[in-house]
């Protein structure tokens, strides 16, 4: 270990989770936030530990709330997830980003009579729906192809009043020339990002782009900054608060990236606990250039049940 690391570890203020501690943080809260990707699983394989780890903190009275920036499923979808990994939760437990994106349009009195075009999967045609918007685009755009060729031009829905950019698998030119008409052309189009994560576990082996992608792609043919409702806006947090009545101090952020979980449980005044099992590694907490520190840090969230057992 080079001397900058090493003095950077003793500067960090985040402690390493131990039995003590581990306790200490336990009592002091209510209700624990979780990320899913890097910390309840790795694609569609869940991370060991993570179901006893959740029905201890269940049997100690805790509440537990799933708090996802990926908005490529439903809260629906992502209960029957959890359900095909052994884990019970409900509807009413899960926070993601493509129910945020609905609900920044519901509390903002978004007209019913405008359409949303979506540059991302079902998860936030789903929300949408059921938030009783119109959505277009999604999925379904993405066998659409364009046509570059002398005195054609591209028709667009000139009563769409927004555009929601989330992760998206089937991103092709043809989105990307509906979502620019509709924010460059249709006045006030709103361009929502439901995040803006660089990358993410989509799989258990490897990272891949994440929705940042898309967003960035966007920024880059419009020349305009979204309004981002997922991590790490307080947005999703206003609503956490509202529905469990419980204070951003009696919370903990438990996630594996720095610059989404992290800086939302602290722009929240949540304490703060990350985990290295997803796209955090140790060094990266260390770097002298890193200016976001959890208040505890540990390598998986099952250590919370070897430290303190069941």
């Amino acid at each position: 270990m080079n001397m900058n690391v090493a003095e950077r570890q003793r500067d960090c203020h985040s402690q390493l989770l131990s039995s003590h501690n581990a306790r200490d943080l336990l009592d002091s809260v209510d209700a624990l936030l979780f990320d899913c990707d890097g910390v309840i699983w790795k694609g569609d394989t869940l991370i060991d530990g993570v179901s006893q780890t959740l029905d201890m903190l269940r049997s100690k009275g805790k509440k537990l709330v799933f708090v996802t920036n990926n908005s490529t499923k439903s809260r629906r979808q992502y209960a029957k997830k959890f359900q095909s990994l052994g884990i019970s939760v409900s509807e009413g437990e899960i926070f993601c980003s493509s129910f945020a994106a609905a609900m920044f349009l519901k509390v903002n009195n978004f007209p019913r009579e405008k359409k949303v075009y979506v540059i991302g999967e079902e998860g936030i045609l789903e929300e949408l729906q059921l938030a009783g918007f119109t959505g277009l685009g999604g999925p379904e755009d993405g066998k659409k192809t364009v046509e570059l060729k002398p005195n054609c031009l591209f028709e667009h829905d000139k009563t769409v009043g927004a555009v929601v950019v989330g992760l998206d698998q089937y991103i092709n030119y043809y989105k990307l020339q509906y979502g620019t008409l509709c924010i460059r052309e249709n006045p006030g189009c709103l361009f929502i990002a439901t995040n803006q994560d660089a990358v993410g576990h989509m799989t258990d082996l490897q990272e891949w782009p994440g929705a940042g992608c898309m967003v960035a792609a966007i920024c880059g043919s419009t020349q305009k900054e979204p309004i981002v409702v997922g991590k790490p806006s307080t947005f999703l947090m206003d609503f956490l608060q509202q529905k469990f009545q419980i204070s951003c101090s009696k919370m903990c952020m438990v996630g594996d990236r720095l610059d989404t979980d992290i800086l939302f449980g602290k722009n929240a005044g949540c304490k703060t606990l990350l985990v290295f099992s997803g796209v955090t590694s140790p060094s990266t907490l260390h770097d002298p250039s890193n200016s976001i520190e959890p208040d505890y840090h540990t390598n998986k969230l099952s250590d919370i049940l070897e430290l303190l057992g069941p």
